[in-house]
């Protein structure tokens, strides 16, 4: 049996991950801020599925939050064989509106922590020959706005990269880019989600599943919706001027205030 640590476990994404692998028969390490929703999360994934979840509360906005992941997906007697980079957050309002406190708050949590737990997990994982990484990025990487954007096109680029340095080690590294999923997100940043179109919204279990058939076929980037694949297309042959200017007005429709 083999054991997933996932970061931002207790809600949307995580707790999908958690509850499709907790199904699949994998051990599990649930990483979140809240240690009453954490043992909720691990009573119940136990009960239902017999499998064992052990709780770590960790702020991955703080250095000792990250040092102590760090340390639980290095323990080689108790090994980690596939790590979910979720937790991660957003911030209402322009750049210049937010305060850079709150900006590198979140830059500590989407990039610093993605790279030292990736780090981590994956040179474990290299010595055994064997194991997985998912970065829960988001299609915001491929469009020019804003800050949010900016740190998942980073999550992006480094997971891809590293996949590529560490193609003959027996360690798969992927990119997870979703669009937009009813988590608790937008509701923890203050943003509205009403003006939205409904067809823009993804389903999470739906969503892990193509994820971990991605992951296994080899895939470094996945992005699991049909529309949203679509969407991809044409913003890679967009002209980068004009693209700055559509998702500029696109996020003042449709965009969560």
């Amino acid at each position: 049996m083999t054991t997933a640590l996932i970061t931002g476990s207790t809600a949307g994404i995580g707790a999908a991950f958690a509850r499709r692998l907790a199904a699949d028969g994998h051990d599990l390490v649930l990483v979140a801020r809240n240690t009453e929703r954490l043992r909720e999360q691990a009573t119940e994934l136990h009960d239902r599925h017999g499998i064992e979840a052990e709780v770590l509360t960790a702020d991955l906005s703080e250095d000792e939050g990250i040092e102590a992941v760090a340390a639980r997906l290095t323990d080689r007697r108790n090994p980690v064989d596939l790590l979910v980079n979720n937790a991660g957050f957003g911030n209402k309002g322009r750049y210049l509106d937010v305060p850079t406190a709150d900006e590198l708050r979140m830059l500590k949590v989407h990039c610093e922590a993605v790279l030292r737990l990736t780090s981590a997990a994956a040179e474990a994982m290299r010595d055994r020959g064997r194991g997985g990484v998912i970065n829960v990025a988001s299609v915001a990487a491929f469009v020019p706005r804003g800050t949010y954007g900016a740190s998942k096109a980073w999550v992006v680029q480094f997971t891809q990269g590293a996949a590529r340095d560490l193609a003959d080690s027996g360690v798969r590294l992927m990119a997870l880019c979703p669009g937009f999923v009813r988590t608790e997100f937008h509701q923890r940043a203050g943003m509205g989600t009403d003006n939205i179109p409904g067809w823009m919204w993804l389903d999470a279990d739906k969503l892990v599943s193509v994820a971990l058939a991605d992951l296994a076929r080899g895939k470094s980037l996945s992005v699991p919706d049909p529309r949203y694949k679509a969407l991809m297309g044409l913003v890679k042959v967009t002209p980068r001027g004009l693209l700055g200017g559509v998702t500029s007005r696109t996020g003042r429709r449709y965009g969560p205030r």
